[in-house]
């Protein structure tokens, strides 16, 4: 598989078969450029502008953005409730959690995650091999609590979304407030993923913006 950031909280998981799938596209008020980049999958985590727009994505995916179990061809995707802030949703509302199952990986994006998840919660996730995880505060966890999340989670790769760039003028701290957590971080244009090849320790890796 292989796996690029398209800027936000948005990559491309590409696989081996070349099925695509977006995650959390945004919209062209974020700042990003907008990627244009067609899909077969879009999965949508929660219903704000810089997660939902699916309107920007060519072609005719499949729009997964509801919990529960979904079944695309060879592709697995479970959705999980959770919540966008500290109290279970009164503040920005719910999220979900979605764990992509496909060529012997699973991998995890949390979306606008605002809280730890409870015990019930992170067992139902499992082994995750490759975890999205907002890192920027104010709006989701902060760093602290993605590397607490990243503690207990224990994936092979953790890829660090949601955080402040020149490219977007929102209230959120930069990306070097996790990665400093992390000092043996990785930094790549883009992350290939083999089951047969993972590494044994957890690695963070600072993906790069694609642009097309």
């Amino acid at each position: 598989m292989k796996i690029q950031w398209l800027g936000h909280a948005c990559f491309l998981l590409t696989t081996e078969s070349n099925t695509r799938i977006i995650t959390d596209p945004f919209d062209e008020t974020i700042g990003y450029p907008l990627p244009r980049i067609p899909a077969d999958i879009v999965t949508v985590s929660h219903q704000h502008f810089d997660h939902n727009a699916v309107g920007t994505v060519p072609g005719n995916p499949r729009v997964v953005q509801d919990a529960g179990e979904h079944i695309l061809g060879n592709i697995k995707i479970t959705g999980y409730h959770s919540y966008h802030d500290k109290k279970q949703g009164a503040q920005r509302g719910k999220n979900i959690i979605f764990v992509v199952e496909t060529e012997g990986l699973r991998v995890c994006h949390v979306g606008d995650l605002g809280h730890l998840p409870d015990q019930g919660l992170m067992e139902a996730l499992g082994r995750i091999d490759v975890l999205m995880i907002p890192v920027g505060g104010y709006f989701t966890i902060d760093a602290g609590e993605a590397a607490e999340l990243v503690r207990q989670l224990s994936p092979i790769y953790v890829l660090p979304m949601h955080y402040k760039t020149p490219y977007i003028n929102l209230p959120i701290a930069p990306v070097t407030d996790f990665l400093k957590m992390f000092p043996a971080f990785d930094e790549k244009e883009l992350l290939v993923v083999n089951r047969y090849n993972l590494p044994r320790q957890t690695t963070v890796v600072k993906l790069s913006l694609h642009v097309k």
